[in-house]
């Protein structure tokens, strides 16, 4: 979630990025901002797809399945 307390999404992102052993784990921002930028900013900080909240359980599933698939 993007707007966490204490610690939001991207810098929770950033920090895991920064793990090599998590490089390549997908991780699906779910995120209540909608726009363009607010979608680039996930990808920025090393979100590797974007779901708008409220997000229906099987788009999120699909989302996740999407990129664990591809792995």
């Amino acid at each position: 979630d993007i707007m966490m307390p204490e610690m939001d999404g991207y810098e929770a992102t950033r920090r895991i990025r920064a793990m090599p052993q998590y490089a390549r784990l997908p991780i699906v921002a779910v995120t209540a901002k909608v726009s363009q930028t607010d979608r680039d900013s996930c990808l920025a900080a090393g979100c590797t797809d974007f779901v708008v909240k409220p997000a229906n359980t099987r788009q999120l599933v699909a989302v996740l399945a999407r990129h664990l698939e591809a792995r």
